[in-house]
């Protein structure tokens, strides 16, 4: 895992060694223990190693045997030395062990279809001086990240957005279409992002950049091919492909082990590992009651026999390391478990270099609740016209918060009016009440509509929320707070089940083996029924549970109060709605926890990225 930056300029002016410097400068956390620089006239390439293979030949830029062809890469090829092997018997010739030269190679032999063949996570640019071209991808799901600013001067790249912004030229200015969305979705959807002119680039996406002109195409697309087959045919293959899966990802010539939730999907991976070696496991966990999976992780530790770690997270050092944490996010993401993410991460990195993890597993499998939602809504849908006219009209004459109201009102919509994906923080009433006026509020369904075109067709409610979350919720914020949380404490994080050969397969299973009764990712249960606790398995998702909304109340109730009226942003938002919001949860009169986090997150990443704040003076 590694970080990588460069600059080409299209008036063909030369790249300045100080600027690379810079930019690798802000992200060294991603990769303390080598640097390089390439210079070539107007073309600039800079990067930052975290060694994980080859641990002596690895540096980078790496070039092919004529120097004509540079590559920096961010990630892991795992089916490298498969690769390594093809390519060999038509003649490369290598001098490293590293997956890096594998690409290098790769590309000499088929051009930009070279991404096609990479079974891995990855982000990557490659110089062709002889062709005169930039030529760079990022992972099918979105693993690692991939920044970039293009303008009629310049193409800047980046892993991390905080290296771009080095460049003075480079204004920081506020998009506010992102940022109406991100109070939808408690982060902002790719290819945007916070800022204007700089964007991501999309999963399963490359570029060309060639005589000034950028190309963007996709490489691979998400496909839901359900077949009618037993549940023993998913059961056997789901073995078969997660393992594989995970010794794939077990390559490293780096101490390894896992992160160990009370959940299925991490406990499979350990599982796994442990057929493998011996590993080490890592937890972390808050000491108020109901916000915890530490004991039932440590009792999957135990059953499996294997060494485990566990540390508490105090609400004040939650508050003294969020500036920092929110610098590492590069942008707001208001999700909480970021935090309980960095602190695993840096518990880990203590004794090892990689870490597994079950990010990806809900989505591929069917894992998160809201996916049962379908299935409870046929109850209502299957009443007769008159039944569900009356209930309807009750229901509207009924005040918010009413029993049963928001079920009728979420069975009335249409899967594309009501699911927006896993997060919905604030509703468009909501957010005219927010929002300072001038700013223009758009729907989200600016976001979700080409989604739902491409899926709704001939695919069920379940399958469809599960493409919106793999395109929207998936890449960014579950992988962009794993990959940021990961890379600030120097460790890289590896992810079997969103290997896409695994994935390719759990695509073809019907829905009815992902959701039975309240049973989420039942085919995936069922498949690993025999290695773990009956009471791992059959239980319910949680994910990283924090106390934001008890903390609120309490050991951060004067912090965050303090943060909400130094820091506001009166250009933006509109203080007396905030300070509803937060009186009405002092009050106990309704939970905004989420909402006010929300706003909390902008307001940090504002005085830290735009008014330039040092986080550490926060």
């Amino acid at each position: 895992m590694c970080g990588i930056c460069g600059i080409y300029n299209k008036r063909e002016e030369k790249v300045k060694r100080e600027e690379i410097e810079k930019m690798k400068k802000v992200m060294v956390h991603r990769g303390p223990d080598e640097e390089g620089t390439y210079l070539e006239n107007w073309v600039g390439l800079g990067f930052q190693r975290l060694k994980i293979i080859d641990l002596f030949r690895g540096r980078q830029p790496m070039f092919n045997e004529d120097g004509s062809i540079r590559v920096v890469f961010n990630g892991e090829i795992y089916n490298y030395l498969t690769l390594r092997e093809e390519l060999k018997r038509k003649g490369h010739v290598f001098f490293s062990q590293s997956d890096t030269e594998v690409l290098v190679h790769l590309y000499e032999e088929k051009g930009f279809d070279c991404v096609k063949d990479l079974r891995g996570m990855f982000s990557f640019v490659i110089w062709d001086s002889r062709e005169k071209l930039l030529f760079g991808a990022r992972d099918r799901f979105g693993i690692k990240p991939f920044y970039y600013y293009n303008c009629p001067r310049k193409f800047v790249f980046a892993s991390e957005m905080k290296s771009i912004l080095t460049l003075p030229e480079i204004k920081r200015e506020v998009d506010q279409e992102s940022l109406i969305h991100y109070l939808t979705f408690q982060y902002v959807p790719e290819p945007a992002t916070i800022l204007k002119n700089i964007k991501k680039l999309p999963p399963a996406s490359y570029f060309i950049l060639k005589d000034d002109t950028l190309k963007i195409k996709k490489y691979w697309e998400v496909r839901f091919n359900p077949e009618d087959k037993p549940l023993t045919y998913f059961v056997e293959g789901i073995r078969e492909k997660l393992r594989e899966s995970v010794r794939l990802h077990a390559q490293s010539h780096v101490p390894w082990g896992g992160f160990l939730s009370g959940g299925i999907d991490s406990s499979i991976i350990a599982a796994l590992l442990k057929e493998i070696g011996d590993i080490s496991t890592f937890s972390v966990g808050y000491r108020e009651k109901g916000y915890s999976e530490l004991e039932e992780a440590r009792r999957t530790a135990q059953y499996l026999k294997i060494k485990h770690h566990q540390y508490f997270i105090s609400p004040e050092e939650f508050i003294q390391h969020l500036p920092r944490l929110i610098w590492h996010l590069d942008e707001p993401v208001a999700d909480p478990a970021a935090i309980s993410l960095y602190f695993v991460a840096r518990a880990a990195r203590e004794k090892i270099t990689v870490s597994l993890s079950g990010e990806g597993a809900d989505e591929v499998f069917g894992g998160y609740g809201i996916y049962g939602e379908p299935q409870s809504l046929e109850y209502f849908r299957s009443l007769p016209g008159r039944v569900q006219s009356s209930l309807s009209y009750l229901s509207d004459l009924f005040p918010q918060g009413t029993f049963g109201k928001n079920y009728v009102s979420r069975a009335r919509k249409s899967l594309e009016d009501r699911y927006v994906g896993n997060a919905f923080i604030f509703g468009d009433l909501e957010k005219k009440e927010l929002v300072k006026e001038g700013i223009p509020l758009v729907s989200f369904k600016e976001v979700t509509r080409r989604y739902y075109e491409d899926i709704l067709k001939g695919h069920d409610e379940v399958t469809s929320m599960q493409y919106i979350d793999l395109h929207t919720w998936l890449p960014g914020d579950i992988l962009a707070k794993a990959d940021k949380m990961t890379m600030a404490n120097s460790l890289e994080l590896r992810v079997p089940y969103l290997d896409h050969k695994l994935f390719e397969f759990a695509a073809t299973i019907p829905t009815r083996y992902k959701i039975k009764g309240t049973k989420t990712k039942y085919a995936l249960r069922e498949a690993f029924k025999d290695v773990l606790p009956r009471e791992v398995i059959n239980r319910p998702k949680r994910g990283f549970p924090v106390p934001t909304r008890r903390w609120l109340t309490g050991e951060l109730k004067e912090p965050v109060k303090k943060i909400l009226k130094d820091s506001f942003t009166p250009e933006y938002l509109n203080y007396s709605f905030v300070d509803r919001l937060f009186q009405e949860h002092q009050k106990g009169m309704a939970d905004h926890s989420r909402k006010i986090w929300t706003v909390l997150i902008f307001l940090l990443w504002h005085d830290i990225f735009i008014k330039g704040r040092d986080p550490l003076q926060i």
